[in-house]
């Protein structure tokens, strides 16, 4: 048996990234072109979870007002108008998020912003 050329006892490897603070959280941005594995937001998923529920309660009839439904959830009136706004996300944005596969533009400090209703100019802000 031979053998090979004896072994560096050093490797280097460069590893080329970034760190972002994304939603309070600090993550690691891979260069373009580099494959990403998804992972969901929690915060962002628990928010669309509770927009739509809220909504779903103002529509059954259940609470008559968004300010009826706020002081029943124990939560601000404009907190709650602004988190029941994602129900209003095109439904690809929607479905994005719940597969961790929103652009890094998209938290939920963005979403709670004013955003366009056609979802169209959505898709353009939110990629």
């Amino acid at each position: 048996m031979t053998r090979g050329a004896p072994s560096p006892e050093r490797v280097t490897l460069h590893v080329p990234f970034r760190v972002v603070k994304r939603g309070g959280r600090k993550e690691m941005q891979l260069p373009e072109g580099a494959v990403r594995p998804s992972k969901t937001d929690n915060t962002l998923v628990k928010a669309l979870a509770r927009a739509f529920r809220w909504k779903r309660m103002l529509e059954s009839g259940e609470f008559a007002t968004i300010g009826d439904l706020a002081a029943h959830e124990g939560i601000a009136h404009s907190y709650m108008t602004r988190v029941l706004r994602m129900t209003l996300l095109s439904p690809e944005i929607v479905e994005a998020i719940l597969d961790g596969k929103q652009g890094p533009e998209v938290t939920l400090a963005r979403v709670l912003e004013p955003f366009a209703s056609g979802w169209q100019e959505q898709r353009k802000v939110f990629g």
